[in-house]
């Protein structure tokens, strides 16, 4: 009995973990406990911890970063390596592929950028504070998915595609706005060594190497090139993402005649077998599999696979836990410039009506058209949806301000983007609640 019951507690905590929402649940939960910690008599504690020097010493010469940084440049480069894996597989096979089917969601995500950086930048501009103008720009996938997941079927599979795809779409936006406007000065010579080994990573892309290894130790050096080079460490991630191969070392039909062989083999060395032992021929044949097996998947996708995991359920609540913990006290002062206010209605506002705005004009111009079935009701709602924005806005933040205010503004904003991003899901379901009563009245 006992154990049946914890073969069920198993099977449910898989079932848990496995669904779409659970990433989007972990973050906010690691969200939540970071501004509890924050704001509790561990305060001290939370923040010394993530300026602690991690690293070692090589002749008297520190080698190393303070935990927030590793945790910010190089944990979310596997985040951000994932993201681009996504982007790429999404432009080649899925809902990107082709003009047709990337023109409205690209151009929806392109008005869900530019709405909300034009209120933010409209409120804050001449002041010290303008330069966050990327931070209400970006949706967070992982969110807006629990949100999705949580209305269940008040949402058509139309919708959940549509909102889906612009939220990568807008990954890819986000990645650009971070590399053109929150990179520092430029070093040409790093930049110069990071030309390089793209140079190579095409290179052994074009050669046909479907090895994963050379790619990731490559990636490791472009990692360092552009790091030292000014431009954002992550962005390399999502570089070393575009020159992944696609296609796999061995096509499936040539599989299915090894396979076959394999296992006419194996079954050969059974009626060998003496006991359970298994015969030598039949350990090689497993071996045979396990080649095949890896030689058959696309190495885009097996890395996706292997990485998406640990970056949903581990990076994601790290890097929430580390930066969404803010202490509220004298130090808030929402009277910085208008921080709070062009975060707040960058992402409650201008996201649904710049999404609307973009999509509406790109089908009457004819340049994409609306799903079948999608109304213009739930474009607006989809854009509500839109308006959750976590980690690249929590990313952005880190990079955004600078100077004698940058600290006060950096915790302002945190906390006008998890106020924001609760409202704008809130607003968002209510809005398929109401549709979906209205429709089955």
């Amino acid at each position: 009995m006992e154990a049946e019951n914890q073969n069920g507690f198993m099977s449910s905590l898989k079932k848990i973990t496995q669904s779409e929402s659970f990433a989007g649940v972990l973050l906010l939960c690691c969200a939540v406990l970071a501004m509890i910690v924050a704001n509790s008599p561990l305060a001290e504690g939370y923040a010394a911890l993530w300026k602690s020097k991690v690293g070692f010493d090589v002749n008297g010469t520190f080698i190393g970063m303070s935990l927030e940084h590793w945790i910010n440049d190089v944990l979310m480069a596997f985040f951000f390596l994932v993201v681009g894996l996504e982007i790429k597989r999404e432009v080649l096979f899925g809902e990107l592929a082709g003009f047709k089917r990337a023109a409205l969601p690209v151009i929806a995500a392109l008005g869900g950028m530019i709405g909300p950086g034009i209120i933010y930048f409209a409120l804050n501009a001449g002041s010290a504070s303008e330069h966050g103008f990327g931070i209400p720009m970006a949706t967070d996938i992982a969110f807006a998915l629990g949100v999705l997941s949580a209305l269940g079927k008040r949402v058509s599979i139309s919708v959940k595609v549509f909102l889906v795809s612009l939220a990568v779409a807008d990954d890819l936006g986000a990645i650009i706005v971070i590399a053109l406007f929150y990179s520092s000065g430029i070093s040409f010579g790093w930049l110069a060594v990071a030309a390089g080994i793209v140079a190579v990573l095409v290179m052994l892309n074009k050669m046909g190497v479907k090895a994963l290894t050379p790619y990731m130790i490559l990636g490791v050096g472009l990692w360092l090139a552009v790091h030292n080079c000014g431009i954002h460490a992550t962005i390399a991630a999502v570089v070393l993402a575009f020159t992944i191969p696609v296609a796999p070392k061995m096509d499936t039909l040539d599989f299915m005649d090894k396979i076959k062989l394999v296992i006419s083999n194996f079954q050969e060395a059974q009626k060998k077998k003496d006991g359970i032992l298994l015969q030598n021929e039949q350990i090689e044949a497993l071996h045979h599999i396990a080649q095949h097996k890896n030689a058959v998947q696309n190495p885009l996708l097996r890395l996706e696979h292997a990485l998406a995991p640990y970056s949903n359920y581990l990076i994601m609540p790290i890097f929430a836990f580390a930066n969404a913990g803010v202490s509220i006290g004298s130090n808030i002062d929402f009277g910085v410039d208008h921080v709070f206010l062009g975060i707040f209605c960058g992402l409650v506002i201008g996201k649904p009506l710049g999404i609307f705005l973009f999509t509406f004009l790109a089908e009457k111009f004819g340049i994409a058209a609306r799903p079948k079935g999608v109304t213009w009701v739930e474009i607006f709602g989809a854009g509500a949806l839109g308006g959750i924005g976590f980690t690249m806005s929590m990313f952005v933040t880190n990079l955004a301000f600078s100077g004698e205010h940058a600290l006060v503004a950096t915790d302002v904003a945190k906390i006008s983007i998890l106020i924001a991003s609760l409202t704008a899901g809130i607003l968002g379901s209510i809005f398929f609640f109401i549709r979906d009563k209205v429709t089955h009245h």
